[in-house]
């Protein structure tokens, strides 16, 4: 019995803890904060498909933290570009889904980017590609932005 109560307490804090983030006012698409994180979206996967790694560099944070749930996690910045060197440059590329962008200000912090993309395996063209989603959190350092957490779930 007390594991049923503490399950169900366990249920009923997560719950709390998760409504505030629920009925946060996602930024609307003609905002500053929405473009501004469409631009540094864009940016960085313009980076990423034409393999500039110190564009990708400078907008990665020395603090990143990225979890691929295929790859695991990857604390090292310098790790993280040297697989993207070795494993993506010039073999996949991205593309956002139009529209799936969802933006959410972190306040005093930065934002969050949740959508959904496509990677394409430019060694095997005919290959099909399925959306797959992503989250960003990204952290506003005096106006330089860079990606501090991201989630990338296939």
């Amino acid at each position: 019995m007390n594991n049923l109560k503490s399950g169900a307490l366990l249920t009923i804090v997560a719950t709390a803890l998760l409504i505030p983030i629920a009925t946060s006012a996602q930024e609307s698409n003609n905002s500053a904060l929405y473009q501004t994180m469409l631009d540094l979206d864009a940016a960085y996967f313009d980076a990423y498909n034409t393999c500039n790694l110190e564009a990708q560099r400078l907008l990665m944070d020395d603090a990143l933290e990225f979890y691929h749930d295929m790859g695991g996690l990857s604390t090292s910045k310098h790790e993280l570009i040297n697989a993207i060197e070795e494993n993506i440059c010039g073999k996949v590329t991205r593309q956002l889904v139009p529209e799936s962008l969802e933006v959410y200000e972190i306040k005093d912090f930065g934002a969050v980017t949740i959508g959904f993309h496509r990677f394409f395996n430019n060694q095997e063209p005919n290959a099909p590609s399925k959306p797959s989603r992503f989250v960003t959190v990204w952290k506003n350092n005096d106006g330089r932005w860079t990606m501090y957490r991201i989630i990338s779930l296939h």
